[in-house]
């Protein structure tokens, strides 16, 4: 048993490691392909076709070879999370181009509280109250080492709210859909990754000329976009894959709040590779933000642990009842009843 825990901790811990490296790595790599020092593929939505036309490629190749089985999911699920997952991504983009960063990075922020209500909602699920303090922490601690300048207009607050009740569903629907089909996170991403691939390739052009004003085909590409374009892709392969992983293994909401870790990766990754400022105001707000997830990760095992424990009770308690009900039976019981019983066995 101890043993099965441990190979359970280490493969959770690998989970949240791959998601971490290759978010924070896809981040990076996008920086360079589309800022305007680097090589200024200014085409997000397009990109990220690109980027689930590789992941569908890989599950194609995996399902052909045996390493995975492709499980039934009925289609109209599949197709309304596709739906649910584009809004989340030309929602996110629109939000980013209509609004302030810092208004921005507070409508990413407000994901936890909404995902928290959504599942409350959806799946009646309770918080107590050490996970609700610690994720008001991590929320503030992110929001003092990332909010600036907050600017915000109607068309954009329409956008961010559009994207964070999108992108908040789609992660619970992540998690609902592997446990009420009983399919693994990779070979659910299998199912899904070609319907959103072929829709973000037919209308990624469109959203990004509405975005910047430029059509994909006049962009001149070189190798050095190229090799950028193949590193953001194969490292969206791991992102995927380990967000899937994450939530199904945990929560939509344990996936927000641990998952802004990588907002304190990217701003100390920036600090050392881009030269971007680093101030008194960021770091504090980094130090609260990881205060924050360790007293989220302690309230979580702390809240599993009394479950299990309850769940325990319950069970002694329900055995120690059947007992006693038997005994009374037993004792009860006509000696006639009892003879004949003892006969038969």
């Amino acid at each position: 048993m101890e043993s099965e825990n441990k190979k359970s901790a280490v493969s959770d811990v690998g989970a949240w490691a791959m998601n971490i490296i290759s978010s924070v790595g896809i981040i990076m790599a996008n920086k360079q392909l589309m800022s305007a020092n680097g090589y200024a593929f200014g085409f997000a939505t397009t990109l990220t076709g690109f980027h689930f036309t590789v992941t569908a490629l890989v599950g194609l190749v995996s399902n052909a070879t045996g390493l995975s089985v492709s499980k039934h999911v009925p289609m109209w699920e599949l197709l309304w999370f596709s739906v649910v997952a584009n809004v989340s991504i030309t929602g996110m983009n629109l939000s980013l181009m209509l609004n302030s960063v810092g208004f921005y990075q507070i409508s990413k922020l407000s994901m936890i509280p909404v995902v928290c209500i959504m599942e409350w909602v959806l799946h009646s699920k309770q918080y107590s109250k050490e996970v609700k303090l610690s994720v008001l922490v991590v929320v503030i601690g992110v929001g003092v080492c990332t909010v600036t300048d907050v600017k915000v207009n109607a068309k954009g607050f329409v956008c961010a709210c559009l994207a964070v009740l999108s992108t908040s569903l789609q992660q619970i629907t992540i998690g609902s859909l592997q446990k009420k089909y009983s399919i693994g996170s990779f070979e659910l991403l299998s199912r899904t990754a070609p319907i959103q691939a072929v829709s973000l390739l037919i209308l990624g052009p469109f959203i990004d000329y509405y975005l910047n004003g430029k059509f994909i085909t006049n962009y001149k590409l070189s190798s050095g976009a190229i090799l950028f374009i193949i590193l953001s892709c194969s490292l969206a392969v791991f992102c995927n894959v380990s967000q899937y992983l994450c939530i199904g293994r945990f929560s939509a909401t344990s996936f927000q709040v641990l998952g802004h870790m990588k907002t304190v990766c990217v701003l100390t990754l920036g600090w050392l590779l881009f030269d971007s400022e680093l101030t008194f105001k960021n770091i504090m707000g980094m130090f609260i933000a990881v205060l924050g997830m360790i007293v989220y990760s302690w309230a979580v095992e702390a809240e599993k642990r009394l479950n299990s424990k309850t769940t325990s009770h319950t069970k002694n308690s329900l055995t120690e009842e059947e007992i006693r009900l038997l005994k009374e039976g037993v004792e009860s019981m006509p000696l006639k009843d009892l003879e004949l019983a003892e006969s038969k066995v």
